[in-house]
């Protein structure tokens, strides 16, 4: 891999890992387009450390905050001193990130009559002949940002008919147990379809749920904090240690570069994202991912009733 590419990969990883547009779908978009067959692992976990990085430069202070209230809650519990009903809004944030993982677990059930767990269905959806798919999850997530968006206006129409409405918008600021567990179900369905945007997606749950929306949003990029950090575990344990037991070869200058990179886009896409949520331009990404997905859809379409890769005719569509 050269630096031009690294820097292009790290662009495109920061961009979309946070812009409500799917990094899954793009990575599957740019494969189908250049005919990529296979991805650099290694490199793929140092652009997820790169986006970590840029998640804790945004939210060092709330991530500080949350990480000092779970070692006093830890001591509360084993002192009998915790209280459920009794939690401030930090100790309630942790508890509801806490619930809001534990639907995680459900991407490891095995698939009855397969060698399969439910996560590897994601491998399976980004493959070329299910190019439909990423077409038809982005215009999902287009349909649920729509969603979110008009149940926040509604939201803040009825706080402004009873005269509560505070410059830090309308919505709840606390999440309860239905809440967290509502958006860890919707990260868990992100997770399996490429097109479907993690942050989007739970932002849009949070919203039906009547919550705040930069809360929703601040909520969203912390629970996915952890997701990212076991993705990078796992995934970097099969890219130093393959089961084929052959040596791997790393280009160390390329893969810092791109992490640095989608370090540093990944930190302005989320100050832009808090912006545009904050002056209600989350249009832009609802058109988007219509658009796009409208295009995959059609061209998927063409390609499995003639059978034929459109980018790259002499490849087979890979099932």
């Amino acid at each position: 891999m050269d630096i031009f590419s690294a820097v292009i990969q790290g662009i495109i990883q920061g961009l979309t890992e946070f812009l409500p547009v799917s990094s899954s779908g793009h990575l599957a978009i740019t494969q189908h387009i250049f005919g990529m067959q296979e991805d650099n692992l290694f490199f793929s976990v140092m652009l997820h450390i790169g986006t970590l990085a840029a998640v804790v430069g945004v939210y060092v202070k709330l991530i500080a905050g949350l990480l000092k209230e779970f070692g006093l809650m830890v001591k509360d519990i084993f002192t009998g001193k915790f209280k459920w009903s009794e939690m401030n809004p930090k100790r309630n944030m942790v508890v509801m990130i806490i619930i809001g993982l534990l639907p995680l677990f459900l991407l490891f059930i095995p698939i009855p009559g397969t060698d399969m767990k439910i996560k590897d269905l994601a491998d399976l959806f980004a493959k070329s002949g299910f190019f439909i798919v990423v077409g038809l999850s982005l215009m999902t997530t287009s349909l649920l940002l729509f969603v979110g968006d008009r149940t926040n206006k509604k939201t803040t129409l009825r706080y402004k008919e009873k005269g509560i409405l505070t410059e830090k918008g309308a919505g709840r600021r606390r999440y309860n147990v239905v809440d967290a567990l509502t958006v860890g179900i919707t990260q868990c369905f992100a997770a399996l379809f490429p097109g479907v945007s993690r942050s989007g997606s739970t932002l849009a749950a949070s919203q039906l749920r009547g919550i705040n929306k930069q809360t929703a949003l601040d909520y969203s990029f912390i629970l996915g904090t952890p997701a990212i950090v076991a993705a990078a575990l796992l995934e970097g344990k099969d890219a130093l240690f393959p089961d084929d037991g052959k040596a791997v070869t790393i280009d160390y200058l390329p893969v810092m570069i791109g992490m640095i990179v989608a370090a540093v886009v990944g930190f302005f896409a989320i100050k832009l994202f808090k912006w545009l949520l904050k002056t209600d331009r989350m249009y832009i990404f609802i058109l988007y991912t219509a658009v796009v997905g409208i295009i995959v859809t059609v061209i998927s379409i063409i390609e499995l009733t003639t059978g034929t890769n459109l980018f790259h005719p002499d490849q087979a569509l890979v099932f």
